[in-house]
């Protein structure tokens, strides 16, 4: 035995030592499951520690890639699964019993399970054995991400036969993810992403108390089973201080809540995608620092060092990364774990009054947030009333006024934004990522032979016994294996509970919502608003709508709630609309403008079926405007297809906007510019 410093780790022998790197993954899929299974493989070998699995939005709501509405998604930003033949694809040469596999799917979680399970089962692994994570937190996908199916108590209620399913039958499984990722993206503070989290696990773990399936030390192990998948941003000390707040929280609120005695199973294990939502299109090589920066805010503090840290790639802001930049962030990972002496030392801030403070105050700001929530009846009643996401939009509403005014610094969006052009864009791609067609045909074609080789019986009788589950209140995870390994279809499933669940639509949040921008601007534009009012014998019409698949509403909403400001007449009713009913919207409303919000890369099919819908409707009239992201060589074919303004990422200026499609209308009312001129 050594003798000991402070500043060194020691192992159990006395040894000096350093901490294993946590496990190192890049978040994947696209195309296809045999073009990703490619891409899995080479990340594995390049040196990849996990998997993490992205599905297509057809796969994470529900639908089968033949579905009409699944047309302009299939592969854009994730893997299409449809059938066991497809998981099985996926997984080829890949050892499941050796992987540690996390699946980014939360209204389909239970199927993307049954089928993982039944591929294992098929090859003969040792279910025991498999290790990893379905995010499956529906409560998340109501207040922020979109991929939702079932109202909030069925939703739960799959959740909680997850969690009895897996403690034993896969003990090394975790069946959820208490996930604050996405509450970040949409606006969250850090007090407000721990609180909103906890909540959730706590209204969770007293669900499962309630059904009574546990007894007292497999509920406890249940709570070890608890896992969480959180943000890190550009604030990286703040957030470091926000996962110390997390740990502490966590280890009080199980003792005095359920009076968890075991020390192991009330450790904070949680693993990390650092935050998207502040790249940027305009200077994209500024993103590849931000990436590092904000992986420092959960790697620095040992006590609150990560499980596992995926990181999203430096053009992310522009479209899917490649294989190449996955490579580059894999790199920056394996850099800060194995070239830097990070890993050696014991926790570096232990001690200190600054973050000591800031902890403090961060719990205290959590604390009071739970207690307003949990008084409610827990997360689901304040789903249902809309207090969160009102929460939510009010918190981005307010970034978005900081950053529009200059308060919140961008680098290269509202400062320093002259510099020279990027080299990473150049070359023929552009920097970009473009989907194979072909992909897309050849997933067609997978599920046609699919369902032309199935047991048609089989399948018939399968789809019987989960509804029956469903209805009578018996796990469905057992007969969702069972269909998994009758080659039912990802449609088929969730269409099956459909009928049985019904489908829920949550509050928007927008109602009432108000931006801080003030000033001539704002007057001026309200002035024009108003003149256009008279012209048209009508307050100016704004749809907003979400076509397609894509739930990420945090633009829209902003759009949203800015028009209003301004003076417009705004209609939004929330995301997963089809190109028709946004159109009908549209028509029976009298608008005067469509602005659609299309983050998943469908932007030309869904611009054309808008287009298209308009044109049918005798109401080419109305215009449309479109944002998204949407690279510079997509906008001149759809303003070819009829758009009439295309907004990027780099259109961060709200009044910008906001006067763009107002000029529109202007354009097409002569008599109202001129008033509108006279008056300003």
């Amino acid at each position: 035995m050594t003798e000991q410093t402070a500043h060194r780790l020691y192992d159990t022998d006395g040894d000096p030592t350093r901490d294993r790197p946590w496990i190192i993954r890049t978040y994947a899929g696209h195309s296809s499951p045999s073009a990703s299974n490619a891409l899995y493989r080479k990340n594995l070998a390049a040196g990849q520690t996990g998997l993490s699995i992205a599905f297509d939005l057809p796969t994470q709501c529900g639908y089968s890639s033949d579905d009409a509405i699944a047309g302009p998604e299939i592969g854009k930003v994730g893997v299409p699964i449809n059938s066991l033949d497809d998981m099985e694809m996926l997984f080829d040469g890949i050892p499941l019993e050796q992987m540690n596999t996390s699946m980014t799917i939360n209204g389909t979680a239970m199927w993307l399970l049954a089928l993982y399970v039944a591929v294992a089962r098929e090859r003969g692994d040792d279910v025991t054995k498999l290790t990893g994570t379905t995010q499956n937190d529906l409560v998340k996908e109501y207040l922020a991400r979109g991929t939702y199916i079932f109202p909030p108590a069925e939703s739960m209620r799959i959740i909680a036969e997850m969690y009895e399913f897996c403690l034993d039958a896969m003990p090394k499984w975790n069946a959820s993810n208490i996930c604050s990722y996405h509450l970040q993206e949409a606006g969250a503070t850090p007090a407000q992403e721990l609180a909103f989290a906890l909540a959730n696990a706590l209204s969770l773990l007293d669900l499962l108390d309630q059904r009574a399936h546990f007894t007292r030390d497999q509920f406890e192990r249940a709570v070890g089973r608890i896992s969480f998948f959180v943000n890190s941003g550009i604030r990286f000390i703040e957030e470091m201080c926000k996962m110390r707040a997390f740990v502490e929280l966590w280890d009080e609120l199980l003792v005095e809540r359920y009076g968890v005695e075991n020390e192991k199973y009330r450790r904070f294990r949680y693993g990390v995608q650092v935050n998207s939502l502040g790249l940027t299109e305009t200077q994209p090589e500024n993103n590849a620092w931000r990436i590092l920066i904000e992986a420092l805010g959960v790697t620095l503090s040992r006590k609150a060092r990560c499980r596992a840290l995926q990181l999203p790639a430096w053009n992310e802001a522009l479209s899917l990364p490649r294989p190449w930049d996955q490579q580059w962030s894999l790199r920056l990972q394996q850099i800060l774990a194995y070239e830097t002496d990070l890993l050696e030392y014991p926790d570096l801030f232990d001690g200190s009054p600054v973050i000591e403070s800031k902890v403090a105050e961060l719990k205290a700001g959590a604390r009071e947030e739970i207690a307003r929530i949990m008084d409610m009846g827990g997360v689901i009643p304040a789903i249902e009333s809309g207090y969160m996401k009102s929460a939510l939009v009010r918190s981005m509403s307010e970034r978005v006024s900081r950053i529009n005014t200059g308060d919140q610094v961008i680098v290269g969006v509202n400062k320093w934004t002259e510099g020279l052009p990027s080299p990473l864009l150049g070359g023929e791609d552009g920097g970009l990522f473009t989907l194979d067609e072909a992909a897309i045909r050849d997933t067609l074609a997978n599920l046609e032979r699919t369902k032309a080789e199935r047991d048609p019986t089989r399948v018939a009788a399968a789809l019987e016994a989960l509804q029956q589950a469903a209805r009578d209140g018996t796990s469905m995870m057992e007969p969702s294996i069972e269909c998994a390994l009758a080659r039912v279809t990802t449609g088929e499933w969730a269409g099956a509970l459909r009928d049985v669940f019904g489908e829920y639509r949550p509050a928007t949040g927008v109602e009432g919502q108000q931006l801080s921008l003030a000033g001539d601007r704002v007057d001026a534009l309200r002035n024009r608003l108003d003149v256009l009012t008279e012209a048209l014998g009508h307050r100016p019409r704004l749809v907003v709508g979400k076509p397609g698949l894509d739930g990420h509403s945090n633009g829209a909403e902003v759009i949203a709630v800015s028009a209003r400001h301004v003076g417009f007449d705004v209609i939004y009713s929330g995301i997963r609309l089809s190109a028709d009913e946004i159109v009908t919207s549209a028509v029976e409303e009298g608008a005067d403008v469509i602005g659609a919000s299309v983050l998943s890369g469908s932007h030309l099919a869904l611009a054309e079926q808008i287009i298209d819908g308009l044109r049918q409707n005798a109401a080419e009239h109305i215009q449309v405007v479109l944002g998204g992201i949407v690279p510079e060589s997509d906008v001149d074919k759809l303003q070819s297809l009829g758009v009439r303004q295309v907004f990027t990422p780099a259109d961060y200026e709200l009044l910008d906007i906001m006067e763009s499609i107002v000029g529109l209308l202007e354009a097409d009312s002569p008599a109202a510019a001129a008033a509108a001129g006279a008056v300003s």
